[in-house]
């Protein structure tokens, strides 16, 4: 679903899931400098009030188009609604997810971060792919929480991505050993199948640039809405103007700016993996592996085809 405006379909068009909030507002804001934008998110309400701030505070151009990542017959619908709009889209970046800190299930049954953060994502991208133009960016905002042997992620609580299959971590099953926090080895196991994809999706579609951006940790931003609300004033109020100062630490605007000049930026580098900081940084060692990676994909592939044929 589209909201009907007016654009200029002669600009460069780049396409931004998860806008209304944190980084995801910040950057597409940014990308307004750079053409019309187009917004992804399930909230027709805020898609509205960042779709009229582009236009009226920044005088770009923007349209909304409805998404929710926990459905994926709605991932492939929104595909299908930017399609249909026939902009010249320069770049596509899949920002929109969640970290909750306690289990979920979306309408299927399915966990509802592990979807809404891979299975939504992958695809959305996969319907993408054959309407993008040769040298169209696709960029993934991941996270080194993935990474068993990150020090900042492992202080913070995690315990790296857990993944056992497609189907189990649907069913929100993930490798015994993992953290003692609700939610975190589903958030940890959906950012690994973010570089995964990336670099799987890096090989298999040779004429376009995908590539992966760990944008720090950002106390700033709203992916932690479910904690408690002392919590999130702490994060927002105290820890986030440390941010600049800390190792590993961003915020929301430092972090538009690296992904909007990495998604912007005349290269063809495609399967890097970079830091909050814009400089190539290295993935885990199980998603770095070759063999990993390609049966990540392919169980998720074989999974939602299955589940398409309702066989789930």
């Amino acid at each position: 679903m589209t909201r009907t405006t007016t654009i200029n379909t002669r600009q460069k068009a780049w396409v931004i899931t998860g806008p209304t909030s944190g980084i995801g507002h910040r950057t597409a804001l940014k990308l307004a400098e750079h053409g019309t934008v187009i917004l992804v998110g399930r909230d027709p309400k805020k898609l509205r009030e960042v779709e009229n701030e582009i236009k009226a505070r920044l005088g770009g151009n923007a349209v909304s188009v409805i998404a929710d990542f926990s459905d994926i017959e709605s991932a492939q619908h929104a595909a299908a609604a930017i399609t249909a709009l026939h902009l010249p889209i320069a770049g596509v970046l899949n920002n929109a997810g969640i970290m909750l800190t306690r289990d979920a299930k979306n309408e299927r049954g399915w966990d509802l971060v592990f979807t809404t953060n891979h299975f939504g994502p992958f695809v959305f991208t996969e319907s993408l792919v054959p309407h993008l133009a040769d040298g169209t960016h696709v960029v993934f905002t991941c996270s080194g929480v993935e990474d068993p042997e990150r020090k900042p992620a492992v202080a913070a609580g995690f315990r790296g991505g857990r993944y056992i299959s497609a189907e189990a971590s649907a069913r929100g099953e993930w490798q015994p050993g993992g953290s003692t926090h609700a939610g975190y080895d589903a958030y940890a196991t959906s950012k690994q199948g973010n570089l995964a994809t990336v670099f799987a999706f890096a090989c298999e579609f040779p004429r376009l640039r995908f590539n992966a951006v760990e944008p720090g940790f950002n106390p700033g931003s709203n992916l932690g809405r479910d904690a408690h609300p002392a919590l999130q004033f702490i994060a927002k109020y105290v820890m986030s103007p440390l941010a600049p100062f800390v190792q590993y630490w961003s915020t929301p605007k430092i972090a538009a700016r690296v992904l909007t000049k990495i998604l912007t930026e005349e290269s063809h580098a495609t399967g890097v993996y970079y830091d909050e900081n814009g400089k190539p940084m290295h993935a885990s060692k199980q998603v770095s592996d070759p063999a990993f990676r390609d049966r990540f994909i392919a169980e998720t592939r074989e999974f939602l085809t299955q589940a398409a044929r309702g066989v789930q």
